[in-house]
């Protein structure tokens, strides 16, 4: 029972209760062999139990609040949660003033009946896609945990916390690839919605005009299922596409520089078992994607609205950031406004240009990340860090700067690094591709049974 569907109906008829669930995931998240001390920053054990035996009452009763209720969830450390701080991986704001009020995202999954195990660890300030946190330690990736590799971030308790089953469900943000690094890290699924569909609001900031909050859990039907809370949603009915027919866009540039040999080979062979499930895989060329890293060359958004932000945090508590994160943020100190509005016009232009060129197909494919997970203690090094995780966010960030929706999914085979293959969609378009992505890993699933 990993996805919500077969937790729902277990709970529907009885086979298991949500106090059993919470239960099963506390101790999970205590076990001292496991990463539920680095995943997670704060446990909420006896409000989650409470709160799932009280959905288990409602539910004996027939007054469940619907059939995600009582399902164990996590929640990322820059979402408010009223009564509580809102660190966001901090210390500098461990100590802050509690939240007077749960951020609407959260009240939506409260409202749910979803069972909120905890808040989970991240990058601090969201501002990496790598996922190390120096001041509370980084959780580790399902993959070659004995050497211990990144779990991607920045929402990478949340990605850790599902794929070691310490909840189904999570609330992650994506600014540059925050929800999809991460998934694509640890072997799971990570959605990014079109950012205006789920409100920020008591979300900390990282970059406004980016930021956007989005599900990571086992499947593309957990996702859409979430998704649809958090965007106030009616949970859909998600009916795959047939890959048979689909027109997939493959960029014959940018997308495909530097991967390594185990994402270059799981990537070939999810396009090769598209293609023979009657996919039309079509390599196009698409040099508007060159033009996204020129427009972000003085820092991009993210740079100057997080200085803006951060910028009175920093001249009194600035010796507490992470210096990485830190340094990241001072390059927006340099943006004048003029750069900022050449920018604003910039990433009108290219969103225009690039609707242009995939108005045509039904998904643009490209590997979620071009590196597998690679060892925490190699990124030590202040170079390889900068070198590694600009690599990590290069595919992602292109769906946050074109206001595009976008998923990863699994596409590795068992006992392979953890590969992520990336389906971007249209603005708005979030129901057609969570459809399509639907069918893709119906494809894929098949393709693996039958190895």
């Amino acid at each position: 029972m990993r996805t919500l569907h077969d937790l729902s109906a277990a709970l529907a008829d009885g086979r298991t209760t949500s106090r059993q669930l919470v239960e099963a995931c506390l101790a999970r998240i205590a076990d001292p062999a496991g990463e539920g001390g680095r995943a997670f920053l704060k446990v909420h054990a006896d409000a989650a139990r409470l709160q799932a035996d009280a959905m288990d009452t409602l539910r004996r009763a027939g007054r469940s609040p619907g059939p995600l209720a009582g399902i164990p969830f996590s929640v990322k450390d820059l979402a408010d949660i009223a009564g509580q701080p809102t660190p966001a991986g901090s210390v500098v704001l461990a100590n802050a003033p509690p939240a007077a009020a749960n951020a609407p995202v959260v009240q939506r999954i409260l409202d749910a009946g979803f069972v909120i195990m905890g808040r989970t660890n991240m990058t601090e300030f969201a501002y990496s896609g790598l996922g190390i946190n120096p001041h509370y330690d980084t959780p580790r990736s399902p993959w070659n945990r004995a050497v211990g590799c990144i779990p991607g971030g920045s929402s990478s308790g949340a990605a850790v916390s599902i794929a070691d089953a310490m909840a189904y469900g999570a609330l992650g943000t994506d600014t540059g690839g925050s929800c999809r690094v991460p998934a694509a890290m640890c072997g799971i699924v990570g959605y990014k919605p079109t950012a205006r569909r789920v409100p920020i609001e008591g979300i900390l900031p990282l970059s406004p005009s980016l930021d956007s909050v989005g599900p990571l859990a086992n499947s593309v039907a957990c996702c859409a299922a979430i998704d649809a809370v958090f965007a106030g949603e009616a949970l859909p009915e998600l009916k795959p596409t047939p890959v048979d027919g689909l027109r997939l866009a493959v960029p014959l540039n940018f997308v495909l520089e530097g991967m390594d040999l185990a994402v270059a080979a799981a990537f070939e062979r999810a396009l090769a078992v598209l293609s023979e499930a009657g996919a039309r895989i079509l390599p196009v060329e698409m040099p508007v994607l060159n033009e996204i890293a020129p427009a972000n060359a003085t820092g991009g958004f993210s740079a100057a609205e997080a200085w803006a932000w951060h910028r009175r945090l920093l001249a009194t508590r600035g010796d507490g950031y992470d210096p990485r994160v830190r340094k990241r943020i001072l390059r927006g100190e340099g943006m004048s406004a003029a750069a900022y509005l050449d920018l604003i016009a910039a990433r009108a232009d290219i969103v225009a240009r690039f609707d242009a060129v995939t108005r045509d197909y039904d998904a643009v494919l490209m590997p979620t990340c071009p590196l597998s997970p690679p060892p925490i203690a190699a990124l030590e090094d202040e170079a390889e860090y900068g070198r590694v995780n600009l690599l990590q966010l290069r595919n992602p960030s292109i769906g946050n700067f074109l206001d595009r929706c976008a998923i990863s999914l699994p596409c590795h085979r068992a006992g392979e690094p953890p590969v992520g293959l990336m389906l971007m969609g249209e603005t708005m378009g979030d129901a057609t591709l969570l459809r399509v992505a639907a069918g893709v890993e119906q494809a894929l699933a098949g393709a693996a049974a039958r190895h």
